[in-house]
């Protein structure tokens, strides 16, 4: 079976193709970054209006690249979602038009379930039992995963996500979007004991809140105003940030008994993250499992793996288009993988 797989959540407009005998053959990815970074954030009509302009080259040149035709596609995934409406609504359509002409399947897919199963397309993949952290600029969701599609919420954020919160500390800090790799740049030069900012609901079970943390950098902001000791702040910031996510992994695992942890999701790719992970995970005798550096952020290549998963467990859609903004994970239906 051969996946043509569709990412058009948000700010990126992500293609690829998976072969379920070779796995994933090609994609390409396109950023909008440079067109949402003077508004210091993703513009919702100005990120629909630039997926139509873009998915029809980005599939030219990745059947190219690939040396695959239209025709030798089996089916067409492309995220449902959640996500922004518009951004959604072109992919959706795009998709389901592609694959209606091709008289072949479709499906959508859930956006963060992508993330979720990307590890597994690692060589070092994880086995099922598995806690999973899917963090990024829209979503941090702590999750106890059986096995395909049996998803179990543990915990989550009450307020701002974990890449959201990096995104608003560094346009207070005037650094450019996305803030999360800005702010990683700038710590490195700064002290990340300097400021001993909050962990809000640390001891409160499984859920996160992150705008209290927001808020302690704007009041420290105001004080060191002209003290040349944003690196500091934004090292600090980071270091309690890290250190939340880290101890309510910990936490997680300590929960359910599980041995694993999967983290997926743009902030997945922050590397103090990753380092404290691992060495905290260690004298648990417990193992930490990441998506490949081009896969933590959005992609397409996770919608064409997921699809692919649904598809060959039966599932596909009808001719009409539905996008789903706001899709708990928990309202998934379960599915069980063919052997090869």
């Amino acid at each position: 079976m051969l996946v043509l797989g569709l990412e058009s959540s948000c700010d990126e407009t992500g293609l690829a193709l998976y072969d379920s005998t070779r796995g994933i053959i090609g994609q390409v990815l396109y950023s909008q970054i440079h067109l949402h970074a003077e508004y210091g954030g993703v513009v919702p009509e100005l990120a629909s209006r630039d997926h139509v302009r873009k998915l029809l080259p980005l599939l030219e040149q990745l059947l190219h690249d690939t040396q695959v035709s239209k025709t030798d596609l089996s089916a067409i995934a492309y995220t449902r979602g959640p996500g922004l409406m518009g951004a959604l609504m072109s992919g959706a359509l795009f998709g389901r038009a592609l694959a209606y002409a091709l008289n072949i399947p479709a499906i959508g897919v859930h956006h963060m379930e992508g993330h979720l199963l990307s590890p597994l397309l690692s060589e070092h993949a994880p086995d099922f039992p598995f806690v999973a952290l899917l963090v990024s600029g829209g979503h941090t969701q702590l999750m106890a995963v059986q096995q395909f599609g049996h998803y179990e919420l543990l915990g989550e954020t009450i307020d701002d996500a974990a890449g959201e919160a990096f995104d608003k500390v560094a346009k207070m800090l005037n650094l450019p979007y996305p803030g999360g790799p800005q702010i990683a740049k700038l710590a490195q030069q700064g002290n990340s004991q300097a400021f001993n900012l909050p962990r809000p609901m640390l001891h409160q079970h499984l859920d996160f809140s992150f705008s209290g943390m927001k808020t302690a950098v704007a009041t420290q902001l105001q004080k060191i105003r002209g003290q040349g000791r944003e690196a500091d702040l934004a090292a600090s910031f980071q270091e309690a940030m890290i250190d939340t996510l880290t101890r309510k992994c910990i936490k997680a695992l300590h929960h359910t008994g599980f041995k694993r942890l999967v983290i997926a999701g743009g902030v997945s790719a922050n590397q103090l993250l990753r380092e404290r992970l691992t060495a905290q995970l260690n004298p648990l005798n417990a193992e930490v499992f990441y998506a490949e550096s081009q896969l933590c952020t959005d992609n397409g290549a996770m919608i064409a793996y997921t699809g692919y998963l649904r598809l060959q467990a039966g599932q596909h859609d009808d001719l009409s288009v539905t996008t789903t903004p706001r899709w708990p994970m928990t309202d998934l239906s379960p599915f069980d993988v063919l052997a090869p």
